[in-house]
């Protein structure tokens, strides 16, 4: 069974490639917590793919098998993390069966039973299978394999327990096989595109020289904002002009934007009292008790009920040994957002120690004798001072070569191990804390050490019960009673600003929210806030009161994009900074037209701003050029100028450029560019996988409306 798993693990590449499931994205709530609903009637779709409808049930089988294949192999529930990636990988399999699988029959890739039993134990095994069965040398075990497989040729166990195990092995068996023959379609539909790539010699020799031809080159560069913008005078013609020559930028997914207010639910000073009071009648009942462990289980919300300690690990309020007495109850303490009640339940000896310890290192110039000697005189000299009545930390503080000279030299504790093995061992070998008698060498230096406690090899097991400090239901109606009261009668957005002012609340915004999001700014898991966002809002409409994790939420929906090309209005203001640096561009060209004066003068024309660079080592695929950036069309124009050449002035990224080409330098041409035709070919075919499977889902007109139920 658990062969099959690792196979499983080892064949995720893959299913995933062939489904492209997108584990990443969050889409769905909980499945099977409230349940979906619909709020349009009989209408039970949850999308569109291939031009085929996907019904509520079919996602939801769907969800199921993934959730059974998950039981399967992790033994457990998924959980709240887990879920939401099931259902997306459920989703992302209906499209593999709905729009993909389909091209792979037009084509007519299929993998047959034959070929399937070939790389399970034929001729040519898959790798996969091949390293998960393996004998002691590591090498591929042939025996091992068919003794596997033919186990499932015989008759399931008359043991019910026998068999629901017998069933359970045989299940992931079938499955794999499913999953190795899915793996293989795709893989024979991909080399069907795949094998048509092809880079030409040209393409080859282009490419050795892009990566070989070097320019020298010195330019003027005149960034955009030595003109100001309120100096810019930008018409809607303009904007209009260049949102028609540049419309393929704003394409956009469908997204909605909110502003909340939040109600924090938070415990009160009397929650706190309130926990702490019956932590302490259980701590009363905690010194009686025999079962120490069953107790501390029976009643802690905490996941440590039973832990064993040695004296570096001890928690900080059980610093003081001396309360560490078989059988002592400590507590109620405040440790972090808990009361915990601790039980001293055993001591006894552990194989690690703990001891403390100060000191001050005193490191040598060079590895010479001559410099080791200077720093171990000047180490005893300080250590006699000490004895002689001077304080340790003082002298840490001074002569002190490493992070600890600010803390007076102490080290803090430190386990066996935790040292180098010169300076633990007359540590740990202490009979006394104080002064070590002499100097102690490491690689490090010279060390004066002060053993402030000495080795302990004590461990401790403690019980704890911890009750984390919890708002009360008291406390909850209070933050939900004040959330609902803000939302009565609330009727658009400045309506709702101006009763957040009234109240002294923060309004958050939450801009173009997907629909498939599920987190929003500080609010963490806020998917029932996405799915009315997208189900029920509409502009100006506020929300009923949503309970959230940490927090009581109000919202309005404020804005929407509609899917496809954005339009002019919506994208105004976002092009207006590019179509002012083309003003200002066409401002500054016209300033240096004709001038013929050296970059020197030139630059003057623009005060300090103006930049003049250069650069020795130049090549075509950089793409940028030093104090310029990010400029691929300036490299470009260099490298079109001829030698001793200057260019004409040209709008470039972030500002104007003026280049003069001192001089390029062709790499020789080289008899074979197989070299770099095969890393563009490499290049090339990695990109094609994942441009095969999203050129089928564009193809396929995916609609996805799940966040109607969900």
């Amino acid at each position: 069974m658990a062969l099959i798993g690792t196979l499983r693990n080892k064949m995720t590449k893959w299913v995933v490639g062939f489904v492209a499931i997108a584990i990443s994205a969050f889409v769905l709530n909980d499945l099977f917590g409230n349940g979906p609903r619909s709020v349009f009637g009989n209408e039970n779709t949850v999308g569109e793919i291939g031009g085929s409808t996907i019904t509520l049930e079919e996602y939801q089988a769907a969800i199921q098998e993934r959730e059974n294949n998950y039981i399967l192999n992790f033994g457990r529930q998924p959980g709240d993390r887990e879920r939401p990636l099931l259902q997306q990988q459920a989703w992302e399999l209906l499209i593999a069966k709905r729009a993909i699988k389909p091209q792979f029959e037009k084509v007519g890739v299929q993998v047959t039973t034959d070929e399937v039993w070939d790389m399970i134990q034929g001729k040519n095994i898959d790798e996969n299978v091949k390293s998960s069965f393996l004998d002691s040398a590591g090498n591929f075990d042939r025996s091992r394999l068919l003794q596997y497989i033919n186990q499932f040729n015989i008759p399931a166990p008359i043991d019910p327990q026998a068999a629901a195990g017998f069933n359970e092995a045989k299940y992931r068996w079938t499955t794999f096989q499913q999953d190795l023959g899915l793996g293989r379609e795709r893989i024979k539909y991909e080399n069907l595109i795949v094998k048509t790539n092809y880079v030409t010699e040209a393409e080859a020799e282009r490419d050795y020289h892009t990566q070989n031809d070097v320019a020298e080159v010195k330019y003027l560069y005149v960034p955009y904002f030595v003109v100001s913008d309120s100096s810019i005078k930008v018409s809607d013609s303009d904007l209009k002009d260049y949102y028609n020559r540049n419309k393929e930028k704003y394409k956009a997914e469908q997204t909605r934007s909110l502003s909340y207010v939040s109600f924090p639910i938070e415990a009160s000073s009397a929650d706190s009292t309130e926990i702490k009071l019956e932590l302490e009648k259980i701590a009363n009942d905690f010194k009686t008790v025999t079962e120490d462990s069953l107790f501390a289980a029976a009643n802690t919300e905490g996941n440590e009920p039973l832990t064993r300690y040695t004296a570096s690990t001890l928690p900080a309020f059980l610093a003081d040994k001396s309360q560490l007495t078989i059988g002592n109850v400590i507590g109620p303490v405040l440790d972090g957002g808990s009361y915990k009640v601790v039980k001293i339940v055993k001591s006894g000896l552990d194989t690690i120690g703990t001891a403390r310890a100060s000191h001050i290192l005193f490191k040598w110039d060079d590895e010479t004798d001559a410099a080791k000697k200077i720093a171990k005189e000047k180490a005893r000299k300080v250590l006699a001072e000490i004895k002689g009545g001077a304080s340790f930390a003082a002298k840490a503080r001074e002569f002190g070569t490493d992070a600890s000279a600010s803390q007076g030299g102490d080290l803090g504790s430190f386990s066996s191990g935790g040292m180098v093995k010169e300076f633990e061992k007359p540590v740990f070998a202490a009979k006394k804390t104080g002064l070590l008698s002499d100097v102690v060498e490491t690689q490090y230096g010279y060390h004066i050490i002060d053993v402030t406690e000495l080795v302990d090899y004590t461990s401790y097991t403690v019980a704890t019960i911890e009750l984390e400090i919890a708002p009360s239901d008291e406390t909850q109606n209070e933050a939900y009673l004040k959330a609902q009261n803000f939302a009565i009668d609330l009727s658009g957005l400045d309506d709702f600003t101006a009763r957040a002012k009234e109240e002294n609340l923060m309004v958050m915004t939450a801009n173009d929210l997907k629909t498939a999001d599920r987190r929003i700014n500080n609010l963490g898991e806020a998917r029932s806030l996405v799915t009315w966002l997208f189900r029920d809002a509409k502009i100006g409409k506020v929300s009923d009161v949503f309970p959230l994790d940490t927090d009581y939420v109000v919202a309005i929906m404020t804005d929407e994009t509609e899917e496809g090309i954005r339009s002019f209005n919506d994208v105004k203001d976002e092009i207006s900074p590019a179509v002012r640096n083309e003003v200002k561009g066409k401002q500054i060209i016209e300033k240096l037209k004709g001038k013929t004066g050296s970059f020197d003068e030139l630059a003057k024309l623009f005060g300090t701003d103006a930049i003049i660079g250069s650069s020795s080592d130049l090549k075509l695929n950089s793409n940028t050029l030093p104090s310029v950036g990010l400029d691929p069309v300036a490299v470009g124009k260099i490298f079109s100028l001829e030698n001793g050449k200057r260019s004409e002035p040209f709008a470039g990224e972030n500002g104007v450029l003026v280049a003069e080409l001192q001089n390029k330098t062709i790499a020789p041409a080289v008899g074979d560019y197989s070299v770099f035709r095969n890393q563009l070919l490499q290049g090339l075919n990695g990109k094609s996988a994942y441009a095969i499977s999203e050129a089928l889902k564009a193809g396929a007109n995916i609609e996805d409306k799940r966040y109607k139920f969900f």
